[in-house]
C-alpha cells in the first residue's frame, strides 16, 4: 500500500550544483546519489529523500513545496540563519509573521527560498497535535 512506502519530494532546480551546496551546506541534508540525468537525491527523515531535479528557470511554483517538521521552530530559525538562509516575513490581511513565524491555529511555521525559488517551510505543531 501507499500509506507504507517510502517517498521522494522531487524538487525542479536550474542548477543542481548550486541548489545541491544549499541543501548540504546550508540545511545540513546528507547527500545520497546523483542519478545520471543530474537529479541529486539527499535523505531526509524516516526513510524518505528529497531529489532535485534539472529544470528549465521558472520551473518552480509559488507555494511552499516541502516542509520540515521540527520540535523547536526558534531554534531551527537561529541555526539556519546561521548559516546564512534568508526567511521571508508577511504582512497581509489576515496572515502576519512576527519574528519570521505566523501562527495558524495549532501550528506555527516560517518560509524561506531555496537558491532556485523553491518555497520552503519550517513548522512546529503545538499542544495535542505535536509529535
Amino acid at each position: 500500500m501507499l500509506t507504507a512506502t517510502r517517498t521522494t519530494t522531487m524538487l525542479p532546480v536550474e542548477d543542481p550544483e548550486r541548489a545541491g551546496r544549499f541543501y548540504a551546506d546550508m540545511l545540513g541534508l546528507e547527500p545520497v546519489t546523483t542519478a545520471p540525468d543530474g537529479t541529486r537525491v539527499f535523505a531526509l527523515g524516516r526513510g524518505d529523500a528529497l531529489g532535485l531535479m534539472p529544470a528549465e528557470k521558472g520551473a518552480q511554483t509559488g507555494h511552499t513545496v516541502l516542509s520540515f517538521e521540527v520540535p523547536d521552530l526558534e531554534g531551527e530559525i537561529r541555526e539556519l540563519e546561521g548559516r546564512g538562509v534568508r526567511f521571508e516575513d508577511y504582512d497581509l490581511p489576515g496572515f502576519k509573521t512576527v519574528g519570521h513565524i505566523a501562527v495558524m491555529g495549532d501550528e506555527r511555521a516560517a518560509w524561506f527560498t531555496d537558491t532556485e525559488g523553491n518555497i520552503l517551510c519550517l513548522h512546529e505543531m503545538l499542544g495535542d497535535e505535536a509529535r
